[in-house]
């Protein structure tokens, strides 16, 4: 299944410098139930120092977030159960740097209310920011509503 952005398909040649991206996955088969998480494009492995060399190596290499469907026990129960098919996946907000993915994912649990809502599959919330992190973040990028 393809991810979303902006009603059209999202390739790996579109990310260019984003670090990664904020999304909502939506039942579409049964409720229309959703979830809000984040997902880096990029992923840091590290492997064991070269022989005579004492520092590890750090590669980075593209995430595995085109087969990603979030952290959501329930959301992954259902994808068992069911196939992908049942479920929309939609790019809500690219993101520069960790810390924008950070706070604009939870930007987005709090407006729609993700924890206490029947609409949504989030069953934790969680997020450490510093300021320092979200100089890029354009107030008014952020939508107010899903």
């Amino acid at each position: 299944m393809t991810w979303f952005y902006k009603n059209k398909p999202f390739t790996s040649d579109m990310i260019k410098d984003y670090q990664g991206f904020v999304y909502v996955i939506t039942n579409i088969a049964d409720n229309n139930k959703k979830y809000i998480g984040k997902k880096n494009f990029i992923s840091k492995i590290t492997k064991q120092p070269l022989k005579g060399f004492k520092r590890k190596r750090k590669i980075l290499k593209e995430s595995d977030w085109q087969d990603y469907y979030g952290s959501s026990d329930k959301v992954n129960q259902l994808l068992l159960e069911h196939g992908p098919e049942i479920f929309h996946r939609e790019i809500i907000h690219l993101c520069k740097t960790k810390g924008e993915m950070s706070y604009v994912e939870l930007w987005y649990q709090m407006i729609t209310h993700a924890l206490i809502s029947d609409e949504y599959y989030n069953g934790i919330i969680g997020c450490k920011i510093n300021h320092r992190s979200v100089t890029t973040l354009d107030p008014k990028s952020l939508k107010t509503k899903l």
